[in-house]
């Protein structure tokens, strides 16, 4: 009898044992799940913020994308999915709007040349001179800007020639460029995006000194 309940205690205090060790794993593996689940909650992951206020209009560069944009951490669980993961992406791109510092930016922010020479089969830049700033919409267009540029036929009616059309770059009258942000220097010579194929047309209509461009308002 005496063995007999020997052997029963030892099996007894056997059988606890595995069962508290079997427990302690089912615990153990409950604890890394929440803590798999608490650190997924913290992920961080990369995203671009501007750093300064990106006017509209203005190209992204390899020379001032530095100046604009820098990387930080964010929540993954907090990033777009159309949050700009590749700053080599927004070279040569253009701001669609005035963006303010401190904001996570986003491709839908920009637009690419390709966007802005949309429907045209050889896009080529052509220029335009005004001799008084109310042929350029007092002065005040800028990158980015989109215009449309009236004309006068034979009989001096007014009429649309261009509509649409993408300014790709602003210069004063002494032919400096003009930044996007700067709201006070009038603007008497532009670049424009056009087809190939109006060249010819643009610069006759432009030798008569009768086109006259007003700016879209967005």
């Amino acid at each position: 009898m005496k063995i007999y309940n020997k052997l029963s205690n030892t099996g007894f205090w056997m059988g606890g044992v595995i069962t508290a060790m079997i427990a302690a794993a089912a615990v153990f593996a409950v604890m890394l799940q929440i803590e798999k689940n608490t650190l997924s909650d913290y992920e961080k992951g990369d995203v671009y913020i501007a750093t300064e206020s990106i006017p509209k209009g203005q190209t992204m560069t390899e020379e001032n994308i530095g100046g604009y944009i820098e990387v930080q951490k964010a929540d993954i669980k907090l990033i777009p999915e159309t949050a700009v993961t590749d700053l080599a992406g927004l070279n040569g791109m253009t701001a669609n709007y005035n963006i303010d510092r401190g904001a996570l930016l986003t491709y839908g922010m920009f637009d690419s040349v390709s966007e802005a020479t949309e429907g045209m089969e050889e896009p080529v830049i052509a220029g335009i001179k005004a001799e008084d700033v109310y042929q350029l919409a007092g002065g005040m267009l800028r990158a980015g800007d989109r215009i449309h540029i009236y004309g006068a036929d034979d009989s001096g009616v007014v009429q649309l020639k261009w509509s649409n059309v993408y300014v790709q770059q602003v210069f004063s009258g002494s032919g400096a460029i003009i930044k996007s942000g700067d709201s006070e220097t009038a603007a008497q010579r532009i670049n424009v995006y056009i087809d190939k194929s109006e060249v010819e047309g643009f610069y006759t209509e432009l030798k008569s000194g009768s086109l006259r461009v007003v700016k879209v308002c967005e």
